[in-house]
């Protein structure tokens, strides 16, 4: 009679194909970076979320006949404020953000007819407004908020978002840093290299 003899793995064989799998499975936790991977995906809602702002307020500015992008407010206090001063934000992430009331409080209100975060009336557009909703930022915490400053006199603006992804900030690098109306500027976060993504007719406001 002819017995077949059945071998199943060893104990040494288990231990040497886990071991493999966990330098695998690390190796490609390193490469893959699920931390980054994720800052890439919210830097690359904040890039899309401002070039729609963007294409918004300049198609507001050439269908309007008198266009505010000051809330009704005059000059000073104003979105003239500017960035670095007293923006518009989607919500305040400092006691010195600028409210339209002057208070210091947030402001995450979406609307798009002048009294959300961003004061424009983007419902007074012809064909309606381009944008549902006003877009914000993904954490909408911190620094990372999205940031508006206007100068009402010669009809220009400026957007801004904080990035955080090493991916985005190195290819805003490479880019050049600066062109035209789209630049990065450093030091919107705690992040190594974080940096400001601006949009508008004019980076210095």
């Amino acid at each position: 009679m002819n017995h077949k003899s059945k071998k199943g793995f060893t104990l040494l064989e288990l231990l040497i194909v886990i071991g493999i799998m966990a330098v695998l499975a690390t190796a490609a936790t390193i490469v893959l970076n699920p931390a980054q991977l994720l800052a890439q995906a919210r830097d690359s809602q904040r890039i899309s979320d401002m070039d729609a702002l963007k294409a918004a307020l300049a198609l507001y500015l050439t269908d309007v006949l008198t266009p505010d992008l000051n809330g009704g407010l005059a000059d000073s206090p104003g979105c003239d404020s500017g960035i670095t001063g007293q923006p518009y934000i989607a919500v305040a992430p400092t006691t010195n953000s600028f409210q339209r009331t002057g208070a210091n409080a947030v402001d995450a209100d979406r609307t798009i007819d002048g009294t959300g975060w961003l004061p424009v009336n983007l419902s007074s557009v012809s064909g309606g407004s381009p944008l549902a909703v006003l877009p914000i930022d993904p954490t909408n915490t911190g620094n990372n908020v999205y940031r508006y400053a206007c100068n009402q006199t010669a009809k220009t603006f400026e957007l801004n978002a904080c990035l955080e992804s090493t991916k985005y900030l190195q290819k805003m690098v490479e880019d050049g840093g600066d062109r035209g109306s789209v630049s990065i500027t450093a030091g919107c976060g705690t992040g190594a290299g974080a940096g400001f993504y601006e949009v508008g007719t004019t980076l210095t406001l």
